[in-house]
């Protein structure tokens, strides 16, 4: 009996040690370690990840600086361009209104004898014949002409130069003579040979002038 006591306590016993016995599992080295590794690799992805982007911004933006130097020499170029079209404006502008200054002093100067010989006409009509009714319409004719041409002359902005009574001016009257005459100043013209005319500020032909001694 207590034998069979004795075997029954040493197979509970040995039942017991077999339920404590814990397998433990025999790992490597590299799979130890395994765990600690994988944040290290993403960390260093995220790293490349950050450079590369990095170095795109850098090259964009330096991109982004030759375009705005690229665009500044374009305004600049375009600016200067259109200074250079609206100083040939002016300039083309200038020389048109040069060109028709020109023409129109030519004809002015062309017609200013026609004007002295109506001039002469009519300083020269005997006193008889203006009251001649047959050479009176002829007179008044060549009067009519002459006013014509006075209000002609006056729209295009011609004026006499008055000499008479004034004194000399070298910019307006050329002396041809000169004559004694005690009661005028020396220089004072006392007669007008030839009446000169100004195209706006413009002397376009001097007056010719006897003066005073």
């Amino acid at each position: 009996m207590i034998r069979k006591s004795s075997e029954r306590k040493e197979h509970h016993r040995e039942h017991a040690e077999e339920k404590g016995s814990v397998s433990v599992p025999i790992t490597s080295k590299s799979e130890e370690n395994s765990p600690a590794e994988k944040p290290v690799a993403g960390s260093v992805a995220d790293n490349r990840e950050t450079e590369e982007l990095r170095a795109r911004i850098v090259e964009l933006e330096n991109e982004l600086a030759k375009q705005q130097d690229q665009v500044g020499k374009f305004r600049d170029e375009v600016l200067r361009r259109a200074a250079d079209f609206e100083n040939f404006r002016k300039q083309k502008e200038r020389e048109v209104v040069m060109s028709s200054s020109r023409a129109l002093e030519n004809t002015i100067r062309e017609l200013l004898p026609l004007v002295d010989d109506l001039q002469r006409v009519l300083a020269h009509v005997p006193a008889v014949s203006e009251s001649n009714g047959e050479l009176k319409p002829f007179i008044n004719g060549v009067e009519l002409v002459r006013k014509n041409f006075d209000k002609w002359l006056e729209e295009k902005g011609v004026k006499a130069i008055e000499s008479k009574g004034c004194k000399l001016d070298v910019n307006f009257h050329e002396a041809i003579s000169q004559m004694d005459c005690p009661d005028v100043e020396p220089e004072t013209i006392v007669e007008e040979y030839q009446t000169g005319y100004l195209l706006g500020d413009k002397v376009i032909r001097h007056a010719k002038v006897i003066v005073a001694r």
